[in-house]
């Protein structure tokens, strides 16, 4: 593996120069192909004209904009530069940025379009460093754009022609400077959204994210020339490292939206073999397959209930058989293959069926040529991964955080096992620790701590809190609870500050009950409450198509939606809901059922309720939603 990332570009333009680096739509919504020697010239064209602009080593450079061909571009062309660039959505409010672009001292920031430089120079008293921007949308017109006086405004064209000028009079110019980059430079400041307190950089190098590049052939197989469909925001590092991994196996990136309908006509034309997603995406695409079927009824409903049922019982025998069902204890491996024998022989037929004749179709709808998905952001709900899992559709769950690069584990496409994010990646540690720090064995649920090349340096100008979280001898407290299978398989359990602690002293994980709980067809989250009182409570986002057809099939009247959710009839179906879900039977114990719930009216937003990942934010939530929570223990 190259030392840098600019240098593993180099050499895939060497190697593969005609295979397709990305796939972006024209104007006229059509996928168009650009190879890997047509990027290696596009980034040395920008980094020429960056340097230009008198970009230099361990410059900091802004980079405010959604997953685009540009974003790899022009973050490429810095780190050819040994400059490091600051990330951050198009959904971040102007103060946020304002904070993360003067703390990192950002003289120049790219924006996707006209309106980020205009939410941006509303705050520019506070960014003191800032002298220009550079916009990347070949439609923005610097001339009727607002009047930003001594800060500069230059274009992703403009920038690109004014590279290629130096490069047709010095050829060698980026060459030179990509050679003297080290392994250990910094290649990002990622900022976290700061759920506590103000944002912290989270300082990364190009082997962090290089070390995880050259592990993935162990993990999953891509090859030259296959496609990733990308849907998530590329400022996190979830679908950063994608990028990279797309680079350093000469893959393809098409650049999607994760709107349902976008993406679905998007893989259908062109038919991708792999997509990284969060648990959000994968929930929607479940729930928009049960909502179809549930709608045309009859016996398609029957049918495809059965064969999902059918599938789930045939994965799992062929789990154990093969060895693949997580252990936590000692088992005997005679025994676990003899007793799923007789059930494997007896649903395989149905499952071969179930395949001609549902899920084929499914596979269809994802282009045809699916290898896996890659889930990763948050926890994967079991009904979601058992779902895909019936349907013979490959899910790969990863674990990992930003302050790691951010991959840690992932279900491994040679030997899935469900449950579980798989293995740690070659060369990390892992250990599970007490409320003493002592080191628990296999099965027991305590404290992630992890350590390995993908480790962050630190918190950017912050030592007090890099102190709190990686010790002297690199162990990274993650913050997030697990266990280890005995074969090194790490579950994830839950975040240890997101623990409740009823008045009783029971100590309670929401995040398995709001699994459990959104399984629902009727509820799309749910947040579950409870801190110091004595007895759990939840907040609901209602799935309101799903509702609107209960309506219809039961007759009920209503003028408007919220009519709707106030009605005696819909809280008692969301009451049975939880209860048939949430109980002794279902694995739960009587002090972690929901006892009391409150509908809200309005979906919760990124930027609000979510993070870009689509994770909820709990500190948020419980400060938005005083009064109703307030009410439900009332």
């Amino acid at each position: 593996m190259e030392e840098t990332i600019p240098r593993l570009l180099q050499e895939m333009a060497e190697k593969h120069p005609d295979v397709a680096a990305q796939m972006s739509k024209d104007e006229e919504g059509i996928f168009q192909s650009k190879s890997f020697s047509e990027l290696y010239l596009e980034v040395q064209q920008c980094a020429a004209g960056f340097q230009k602009l008198k970009v230099r080593r361990n410059d900091h450079v802004g980079l405010i904009s959604e997953n685009r061909s540009e974003w790899l571009v022009s973050d490429l062309a810095l780190l050819s530069l040994g400059a490091a660039d600051v990330p951050r959505g198009n959904d971040s409010m102007a103060q946020e940025l304002a904070y993360i672009l003067s703390f990192s001292g950002c003289s120049l920031v790219i924006v996707e379009n006209e309106e980020q430089l205009k939410k941006i120079y509303s705050v520019k008293d506070q960014i003191p460093s800032l002298k220009r921007f550079l916009v990347l949308d070949p439609n923005f017109d610097p001339d009727t754009t607002i009047s930003t006086g001594k800060i500069k405004i230059s274009t992703y064209s403009e920038v690109r022609e004014s590279g290629a000028e130096l490069l047709e009079k010095k050829p060698d110019v980026i060459e030179k400077e990509i050679m003297q980059g080290k392994g250990d430079d910094t290649a990002t400041i990622i900022f976290t959204s700061g759920t506590t307190g103000e944002p912290k950089g989270v300082v990364l190098s190009h082997q962090n994210f290089l070390h995880q590049v050259s592990c993935i052939p162990e993990v999953v197989d891509v090859n030259p020339g296959d496609i990733w469909i990308c849907v998530l925001p590329v400022w996190h590092s979830f679908e950063r490292i994608v990028q990279y991994i797309a680079l350093g196996s000469a893959s393809t990136l098409a650049y999607s939206k994760p709107i349902g309908q976008i993406m679905l006509a998007d893989m259908a034309a062109i038919k991708p073999q792999w997509m990284a997603s969060v648990p959000r995406i994968w929930e929607a695409v479940r729930a928009g397959i049960y909502r179809k079927v549930k709608q045309e009824g009859g016996i398609k409903l029957l049918m495809f209930n059965f064969f999902v049922a059918v599938g789930g019982s045939h994965k799992k025998m062929v789990d154990k058989i093969v060895g693949r069902a997580p252990h936590f204890k000692p088992r005997s491996r005679w025994l676990e293959i003899a007793v799923p024998v007789l059930p494997f022989i007896i649903t395989w037929p149905l499952k071969l069926l179930g395949n001609a004749l549902v899920f084929s179709k499914i596979k269809t709808k994802l282009g045809g040529r699916f290898i896996a998905g890659i889930s990763g952001g948050g926890a994967l709900p079991p009904s979601v991964d058992s779902f895909f899992g019936s349907a013979g559709i490959l899910l790969l769950e990863g674990y990992g955080l930003t302050e790691t690069a951010p991959v840690l584990a992932v279900r491994s496409q040679f030997n899935p096992v469900p449950g579980t994010v798989g293995p740690m990646l070659s060369g990390t540690e892992c250990k599970i620790t007490g409320e003493n720090g002592e080191i628990l064995p296999a099965g027991n649920m305590g404290l992630i701590n992890v350590r390995g090349p993908q480790v962050m340096s630190g918190y950017y100008q912050k030592p007090e809190l890099t102190a709190q979280v990686l010790t002297e001898d690199r162990w990274f407290n993650t913050g997030d609870l697990g266990m280890l299978t005995i074969r090194g398989e790490l579950k994830i359990t839950g975040r240890a500050k997101d623990t409740i602690v009823l008045l009783g002293g029971e100590n309670i994980e929401p995040l398995p009950i709001e699994q459990k709980i959104t399984e629902s067809e009727y509820i799309d989250t749910a947040v579950v409450v409870g801190q110091d009182q004595k007895y759990l409570a939840a907040l609901l986002i209602p799935n309101l198509a799903s509702i609107e057809n209960f309506a219809e099939e039961n007759h009920i009247p209503y003028n408007q939606i919220t009519d709707l959710l106030e009605s005696d009839e819909v809280k008692e179906l969301m009451d049975g809901e939880i209860n048939s879900l949430v109980n002794v039977r279902t694995g739960f114990r009587a002090f972690e059922q929901v006892y009391r719930f409150a509908i809200l009216k309005t979906p919760f937003q990124i930027g609000d309720e979510l993070s870009a990942k689509q994770e909820i934010k709990r500190h948020v939530i419980a400060e938005k939603y005083r009064h109703e929570i307030e009410t439900l223990f009332s």
